[in-house]
């Protein structure tokens, strides 16, 4: 056998042992929270999870950061992932980050929770949207996300006590301090050292069944949203709904003022559309888009009446309140922020003022273009005017009308079109002719 037999089938032998392995990789789908839990999580999740279950995954591999977000979404992906054929691991990376609130509870649903060095969970304490809770009300509450969370941390065999804890006292945790509570199972550095820590654990799942993972050679899938998600997922955020919302009426105000624009009118409704889609999946307060339509009410006034920014600055004050107040997050986060509210009211007020001023004073002004500008114009008799007769105005010669006799050469003033006839009268002597 010659040298180059030998290294051909050398060659062979490597291709095919790298075959093999990536044959034999264990795939894991991956997804990225790293934003407030919502809809469009819950739709993103159970789509990952789908995924995962139609490949034939060997687990699913959440990477979590998050500040919390809506009890109906979190309790929606705790449901999918506990309904999940294929393990679910929750990894709360990567360092600093954190699974507050409904993060905390997404951790501890996992059939594997793990966090990196330097993060923190727990703060896990309901809050009721759009009202204050009484001492009644408040107990309910509680009551029902402890037993919420109690359904299934149990049977992941973790600290019981200590995670209704997070519910009833909003207390946190850091990984180690989670760690040796029993709240998680594994403090990775790295993905690598999660797989390293996992290989050949034997977990249980949900329903009481053990199911042993194999991740010595693990192939990472990458699990994307769609565009319609990733469009969603940033029209959630309150500051840039409530922008894209005003924008959206200022355009619509633009068309109004300026009819057969249409470029205005198309974004204005388009933006608003947008805006209230997003919006219809946040809790919203619907009283605050009464103080949104005062605003324009106020900023309308002020251009009228001129009211030396007393109706401006109210307009601006509502808008702004009606901002803070749009959308009733449990969390800061999905709250729209001070400066998102006046960096959209201030300017929004001054250009709507502006634009309104100029609208009423053109409304005001004389018309001076077409037929209807001659009324008022002053002309010459070129034909005695008895009464029917030819005048000359504004640089042109018209048939007339004189309510009065005017002979030839004498001044007269249009006071009304009719067709393609001048109704005109005897001009007052003091009144120059503007035409000969």
């Amino acid at each position: 056998m010659t040298s180059l037999h030998r290294n051909f089938i050398r060659i062979l032998i490597a291709v095919l042992f790298l075959c093999g392995l990536a044959l034999h990789a264990q795939q894991v789908v991956s997804v990225k929270l790293d934003d407030t839990i919502n809809p469009i999580t819950e739709e993103f999740i159970d789509r990952a999870i789908a995924h995962a279950d139609q490949i034939h995954a060997e687990a699913v591999l959440i990477q979590l950061s998050t500040p919390g977000g809506l009890v109906d979404s979190t309790r929606g992906i705790i449901s999918k992932m506990l309904a999940s054929k294929v393990p679910i691991i929750v990894y709360v990376t990567p360092t600093g980050s954190r699974a507050a609130s409904a993060g905390f509870y997404i951790l501890e649903a996992a059939d594997v929770a793990a966090m990196s060095p330097g993060t923190n969970t727990g703060a896990a304490h309901p809050v009721l949207l759009g009202e204050k809770m009484d001492e009644v009300m408040k107990t309910k509450v509680e009551n029902d996300s402890a037993a919420f969370m109690r359904s299934f941390v149990s049977k992941r065999g973790r600290n019981v006590d200590l995670a209704e804890s997070a519910v009833r006292q909003s207390k946190s945790w850091t990984d180690q301090e989670a760690l040796q509570n029993h709240l998680i199972d594994v403090v990775a550095k790295d993905p690598a050292d999660l797989w390293k820590q996992l290989d050949g654990r034997t977990v249980t799942r949900f329903d009481g069944s053990k199911q042993t993972l194999h991740l010595s050679n693990v192939q990472l899938v990458d699990y994307k949203e769609t565009l319609r998600e990733g469009i969603l997922g940033w029209l959630m955020d309150p500051n840039i709904a409530f922008l894209v919302l005003a924008l959206g009426a200022l355009a619509l105000y633009a068309e109004f003022n300026h009819p057969g624009a249409v470029i205005p009118g198309v974004v204005g409704l388009i933006a608003i559309v947008l805006a209230i889609f997003a919006l219809n999946l946040l809790p919203v307060r619907y009283a605050s888009f009464v103080l949104i339509l005062a605003a324009f009410v106020m900023f309308a006034l002020e251009a009228k009446f001129m009211t030396h920014g007393v109706l401006g600055i109210g307009g601006v004050v509502a808008l702004t309140l009606g901002g803070l107040l749009l959308v009733d997050g449990p969390i800061p986060e999905m709250r729209v922020q001070w400066w998102a509210a006046l960096g959209v009211s201030v300017p929004l007020g001054a250009i709507t003022v502006f634009l309104m001023t100029l609208a009423i004073k053109a409304h005001r002004n004389k018309v001076v273009t077409g037929v209807q500008g001659l009324v008022g114009e002053v002309g010459v008799a070129r034909t005695p005017l008895s009464p029917e007769g030819k005048v000359f105005v504004h640089g042109e010669l018209w048939d007339a009308i004189a309510s009065e006799p005017v002979p030839l050469g004498g001044s007269i003033v249009v006071n009304r079109v009719n067709e393609m006839t001048l109704e005109v009268a005897p001009a007052p002597k003091t009144q120059p002719v503007s035409a000969n």
